[in-house]
């Protein structure tokens, strides 16, 4: 069978995984202001709407959570089609539904898929990449994150349009069903695809399965030759790894909170807490609600920028992490989202007013106020472009990275379960904090970016340069997270002592042994 053998066509695929994600993000960004959505499901605002948005990152952690079983017993290749084949349940019942129930189903069992490749994505491309590029590669993810957001939202667009227009009094249900519906289609395509993608050599050297897992690896990084040096250095990294945690003979489970290893699980799960707290998805989700709160006469156009701007703002960061490095793009995106936020709020908060409609979704606006509503708009789209080239690309690569192999998907569930769980409760609670507290809920995102900026200076080591399996040494090492982290690789020492024949790998002997006898 023809496999796949170039490291970015196999991870930008899998990333189809992270497409998925933000197909949910958008799935009801660009329908919550058509009349055909309104109508059908009897105008649900507050709570009830809070309860729609929140059924699908609801699904989203019970996904995470078993992501790690599946990707460990199955592989993550073949962990991430199963959850494809949900994806494509879950749209088909979004579609078809006939009230809030069948809708909020469909959301919860299509969250499911999205909670097990959001989690599992990140590890496949991680254990794939070469650690020169990884950042850039695992940064994969959340630009098709941006770009499931981007086309689902246009789909949305266009089809508002069905049956009258998003203001027809009688518009056709089609409006909706038909974006719920295509959702299924980059499902279809990542199940059947992925049958020429090769697994996890990680996964397959976990499970002695050695010949293959050289065999991967000579593939991806050696163009197919087993015997080059840095594909052998690679191969005694991970085998020396196996073999020092199953000396250990700790279960994946106790690793998880012994004391020095606690800290990287926390500091995972921290990351991705503080990438919901920042505000971004609450943006993603009811930025509609954030533009006719301006004052803006079309929102659902002007919320179309700010998604072009997530996609093309993504791409700095897929080509330059590597170089930057984690933890200033952490601290500098931040800074940058904490001043957008403030700014914002304090705009809303001195030149509104109260909404004389109290049924309406939005109960604080800018009326006759030109200039400031331009001002909210254009913090709007800082804020994403922000996000963009720092927090999205580096939640995913970051805690993906740091874990060693045997607790690797295990740590990465519990850190993508954290995203859900924050996603799911900021979904459910924004709609009735922009009725109550309005601007000030900008205030609160505002302080909660200030709250990352500290602890991630104070908790957050560099990884650039370095392999999954010299993460132990980053992390337990002696210096502190804002001290200068040493330079250079173990990786390329021990590739130049093969090549000077200093060093022998065992299992490519024994190989070789048993096929000449």
């Amino acid at each position: 069978m023809v496999r796949v053998t170039n490291v970015y066509a196999i991870c930008a695929f899998a990333a189809i995984g992270g497409g998925l994600f933000g197909f949910d993000i958008s799935s009801m960004s660009g329908v919550l202001g058509t009349n055909a959505y309104k109508n059908y499901f009897d105008h649900p605002i507050g709570y009830q709407q809070g309860g729609i948005t929140a059924s699908m990152p609801a699904g989203s952690l019970l996904g995470a959570l078993v992501s790690s079983y599946l990707g460990d017993y199955f592989s993550r290749k073949v962990a991430i089609q199963i959850g494809a084949v949900i994806w494509i349940i879950g749209s088909i019942i979004q579609a078809a539904s006939q009230n809030i129930g069948m809708l909020v189903a469909g959301r919860i069992i299509a969250g499911t898929c999205v909670g097990i490749t959001s989690s599992l994505v990140p590890v496949y491309q991680s254990e794939i990449a070469p650690k020169e590029i990884r950042g850039r590669i695992v940064s994969l993810q959340q630009w098709a994150i941006t770009w499931g957001i981007l086309i689902q939202y246009f789909i949305q667009y266009g089809c508002s349009f069905v049956g009258g227009g998003p203001n027809h009094p009688t518009q056709n249900p089609n409006a909706f069903r038909i974006p719920w519906g295509v959702q299924a289609v980059p499902g279809l395509i990542l199940v059947v695809g992925l049958i020429w993608f090769p697994r996890s050599p990680r996964w397959l050297a976990s499970k002695d399965r050695w010949d293959e897992a050289l065999g991967v690896l000579a593939d991806i990084h050696g163009n197919g030759n087993a015997n080059d040096p840095k594909v052998l250095a690679e191969f005694k990294e991970i085998e020396d790894s196996i073999r020092f945690e199953r000396e250990v003979a700790i279960s994946s489970y106790t690793a998880l909170i012994q004391p020095q290893m606690a800290k990287r699980v926390f500091l995972g799960m921290s990351i991705q807490m503080w990438s919901q707290l920042c505000g971004m998805n609450v943006m993603m989700y009811y930025i509609v609600y954030v533009m006719q709160g301006a004052g803006i006469e079309d929102p659902l156009l002007t919320a179309s920028i700010q998604y072009i701007i997530n996609v093309v703002m993504t791409i700095p960061a897929i080509l330059w992490m590597d170089r930057w490095g984690r933890r200033p793009t952490l601290l500098l995106g931040s800074l940058g989202m904490m001043t957008w936020l403030f700014i914002s709020g304090a705009i809303q908060g001195a030149f509104g007013e109260t909404n004389p409609d109290t049924s309406s979704e939005v109960t604080w606006l800018l009326v006759g106020k030109q200039n400031q509503a331009k001002a909210v708009v254009a913090c709007s789209y800082l804020f994403v472009a922000t996000f963009a080239t720092s927090w999205g690309p580096v939640s995913w690569t970051y805690p993906a990275e740091i874990y060693p192999l045997k607790i690797r998907a295990k740590a990465v569930s519990l850190s993508t379960a954290t995203n859900w769980t924050w996603n799911c409760a900021l979904a459910f609670a924004v709609p009735p904090l922009l009725r109550s507290i309005n601007w000030k809920m900008y205030m609160i995102f505002a302080t909660f970016n200030g709250c990352a900026l500290i602890h991630m200076f104070l908790a957050a080591h560099e990884t650039k340069g370095k392999t999954l399996e010299e993460m132990d040494e980053v992390f337990d090492g002696t210096h502190r997270a804002w001290h200068r982290a040493p330079t250079g690789s173990r990786l390329d020492e021990i590739a130049a002592d093969i090549e000077a024949g200093k060093v022998k790998v065992t299992h490519i002997n024994q190989t070789a042994e048993k096929a000449e006898a």
